[in-house]
């Protein structure tokens, strides 16, 4: 049975020399035996189909033939599309109205308890506040990402430690549901 997933590539693109161009991600995704392929923006997310494996193979695999092609290693997240479509449904926030810039979504490569991000002194980052959902965290920030205080302090390495985290905004959550909806 054939899946359509999206995969998140972290921190490719937004700077420096880690450029993967979208088009050769969708080629080399195609020579990866993977179909449909196709990005969305140039900030490190596309969509594929395959009829073989599980996320984290995929995810491994896909990072592995990045490092071989373009001499750098990137972090990946491959998820299917009932997952995608999950954390949209179950955001505690009101997504409705926010706009997309006020609303991103970190997806984890693995589950994160709430031990995790204890340290975190909620009511001094209000407005702003954060929520865990399945191996996700809604970030609510009513001023951007940009100037969060608490988005700053929440991509700290010790709260990351043994997950790749990688964040979208609300608009690419949406994009990522529809696009993997096949």
């Amino acid at each position: 049975m054939t899946t359509t997933y999206a995969a998140l590539l972290r921190g490719i693109n937004v700077g420096g020399s880690r450029k993967v161009p979208m088009a050769d991600l969708g080629t080399l995704m195609e020579d990866l035996g993977h179909g449909g392929a196709r990005s969305y923006l140039q900030s490190g997310q596309a969509v594929f189909t395959a009829d073989h494996g599980d996320e984290e193979t995929l995810a491994a695999e896909l990072a592995g033939a990045i490092e071989k092609r373009f001499g750098f290693a990137v972090d990946v997240i491959v998820r299917d599309h009932a997952y995608l479509k999950a954390v949209a449904e179950a955001c505690p926030f009101p997504v409705a109205e926010l706009e997309g810039k006020q609303l991103h979504v970190t997806y984890f490569s693995a589950p994160v308890d709430a031990d995790r991000f204890a340290e975190v002194d909620r009511s001094a980052h209000l407005p702003e506040e954060f929520r865990l959902g399945d191996r996700a965290l809604y970030l609510y920030v009513p001023n951007g990402l940009g100037r969060s205080k608490l988005a700053e302090h929440l991509s700290k390495p010790r709260l990351n430690k043994g997950v790749i985290a990688t964040s979208r905004n609300w608009n690419t959550v949406v994009k990522l549901v529809e696009m993997t909806d096949a």
